[in-house]
C-alpha cells in the first residue's frame, strides 16, 4: 500500500477546503441554492423583500397589494400544474366546488439574521443524528444544524430547530367552520420558548436538550375558559405535557397529549402532533429525503395576515375563501415519512414540504393505512422584520373524507402578537413549569 506524504495530505486538505468553499459559494448560508431557475420564474436569493415599507410589521397592510396574479389554477386547468403542486393541493382543487389558487411573481424574501448565518457556517458538521435514528445531538444554538441535509430526519430537525427568536406570546384562534355558515372558535393565549434560537445556549445547560416549550391558555368558549395545556418537547425523548382544568383546580400530567391523540374541541379532525404543522418526537416514523422540487406554495401571504380581516369574511363553509392566499413558485425539500414496523400512528404516511430558504414547513399530505390521501395541511408564510426572518402565520387542515376543515394559529383578530417576548423577558424558561400553571389558574 502506498503511503501518502505530508505534502500529499496538505494538497488533499486544500482541495477539500476549496471544494467546500465552492459549494458554500453556490448556496445561501442556510443551504438553499442562491441562483434562480433557468426559466427566471424563481429569482436568485437576496434575503429580503425590497418592496417592504419601512417599519412594516406582521399584520400590517399587504405591501404587494397592487400586484395582479400571473395565473389562476382551478379545476379546469389543474392538470397542467400537477407536477408543481402537492397531491393534497390538487385534491382540494378537484374536490371543493369553486376552489382555486392565484399564483403571483416569486420573491425570495426569507432568510435569517446574520448571526444565524455566521453560526451555521461555523458549526457546520457538528450536529449529528444519534444511533436510534431520530434524536438530535450536539446541535449549536441559533444555527441550522444540517444546511446540506443528506437524510429526511436531518431536514426534519432543520425545521424543528430553525431560528424563531427566543420566545413569543400571542393570541390566536382555532376555528371549525360549519356547513350552516356558523364558526366554532376557540381563542387562546400562546406562550412559546425556543432555547435553541439563543446563541448563548450552553451545552451543559438544562435547556440544551429542549426543542421548545409551549403554554396554551384557553380564552373562549366560556365553558372552557381557563383550561391550560403545557408541552415540553425534547430532542432525544418524547415530550412531557400537563393540563390544568379550572373546575378541578389541579395540574395533571397528560401523557396522552401527544402523537395522534385528538386536540380537544376539534371534533377529531386535529391531532396533537399537527400543532404548528408538526410537533413532538419524530420517533414513530422513518424519514426519506426525496430531494428538492420546484413547487407552487403559499408565500408572502400578507393579504391574508392583515389585522383588518374578520374571520367571518375569511372562512366559507367549505374552505378558506379562494384567492385570499398568495401562492408563488419556490423550491421545496420533500420528505416522506412512513410509520416504523414496530410503531403505530393514525397517519400511516406523511409527506412534508419545506421551503429551502426558511426551512418553514409549507404543506403536509397525510395518508391512511390503505395508502389513501386523507388530510391536507397548508401553511402561510410572511416576513417577520422583528426577527429578521420569516414566520408561519396560520394554516388550514382539510379532511378529504369527512369533507370538513379547520384553521389554526390565525391571528388577524388577536389583541397581541409579541415576537420578541423572549428577548424582553416577558417570558422565560421559568414560565413553563407546572407551578406556573397552578399559579395562573389561581390568580
Amino acid at each position: 500500500m502506498r503511503t501518502l506524504s505530508k505534502k500529499s495530505f496538505y494538497v488533499l486538505g486544500c482541495l477539500a477546503l476549496i471544494s467546500m468553499s465552492q459549494a458554500w459559494a453556490q448556496l445561501t448560508p442556510f443551504g438553499a441554492d442562491k441562483a434562480g431557475n433557468a426559466e427566471g420564474t424563481i429569482p436568485a436569493w437576496d434575503g429580503y423583500l425590497k418592496q417592504m415599507p419601512k417599519d412594516w410589521k406582521l399584520r400590517d397592510p399587504d405591501p404587494l397589494a397592487a400586484e395582479k396574479p400571473l395565473y389562476k389554477i382551478d379545476a379546469s386547468n389543474v392538470a397542467q400544474y400537477i407536477q408543481q403542486l402537492p397531491p393534497g393541493q390538487v385534491a382540494l382543487i378537484k374536490q371543493i366546488p369553486g376552489y382555486f389558487i392565484n399564483v403571483y411573481p416569486s420573491y425570495r424574501s426569507c432568510g435569517f439574521p446574520q448571526m444565524v448565518a455566521e453560526r451555521t457556517q461555523k458549526f457546520a458538521g457538528q450536529a449529528r443524528i444519534s444511533a436510534d435514528g431520530w434524536s438530535l445531538e450536539n446541535a449549536a444554538g441559533a444555527a441550522i444544524p444540517f444546511p446540506e441535509p443528506k437524510s429526511g430526519i436531518e431536514a426534519i430537525w432543520n425545521y424543528k430547530t430553525r431560528y424563531m427568536g427566543k420566545g413569543r406570546r400571542y393570541q390566536s384562534s382555532l376555528m371549525l367552520p360549519e356547513k350552516n355558515g356558523s364558526i366554532s372558535e376557540f381563542k387562546q393565549w400562546n406562550y412559546e420558548f425556543y432555547p435553541h434560537s439563543d446563541p448563548e445556549l450552553k451545552v451543559d445547560s438544562e435547556a440544551y436538550g429542549v426543542e421548545s416549550k409551549s403554554l396554551f391558555e384557553i380564552i373562549t368558549p366560556a365553558a372552557r375558559a381557563g383550561e391550560m395545556y403545557m408541552i415540553h418537547a425534547f430532542m432525544a425523548r418524547p415530550q412531557d405535557a400537563w393540563i390544568y382544568f379550572p373546575g378541578q383546580r389541579r395540574v395533571r400530567r397528560a401523557p396522552s397529549f401527544a402523537y395522534d391523540n385528538p386536540v380537544a374541541g376539534s371534533d377529531g379532525l386535529y391531532m396533537v402532533d399537527q400543532i404548528h404543522m408538526y410537533t413532538g418526537a419524530p420517533d414513530r416514523y422513518d424519514f426519506k429525503l426525496l430531494g428538492k422540487r420546484e413547487m407552487i406554495t403559499p408565500y408572502n401571504t400578507y393579504r391574508l395576515s392583515e389585522s383588518g380581516n374578520k374571520y367571518a369574511d375569511l372562512l366559507t363553509p367549505e374552505s378558506l375563501k379562494p384567492g385570499l392566499k398568495r401562492y408563488e413558485l419556490h423550491r421545496l425539500w420533500v420528505v416522506e415519512a412512513t410509520v416504523k414496523p414496530d410503531k403505530r400512528h393514525t397517519f400511516a404516511k406523511r409527506v412534508f414540504f419545506f421551503d429551502e430558504d426558511s426551512w418553514s414547513l409549507q404543506h403536509v399530505d397525510t395518508y391512511d393505512a390503505k395508502g389513501n390521501l386523507w388530510r391536507v395541511q397548508d401553511h402561510s408564510l410572511t416576513v417577520a422584520p422583528e426577527l429578521s426572518s420569516c414566520l408561519n402565520a396560520g394554516f388550514e387542515m382539510y379532511d378529504l373524507v369527512a369533507k370538513r376543515y379547520l384553521v389554526d394559529d390565525y391571528m388577524q383578530e388577536s389583541e397581541l402578537v409579541d415576537l420578541k417576548a423572549g428577548d424582553t423577558g416577558e417570558i422565560s424558561d421559568k414560565t413553563f413549569n407546572p407551578n406556573e400553571l397552578r399559579r395562573r389558574g389561581e390568580r
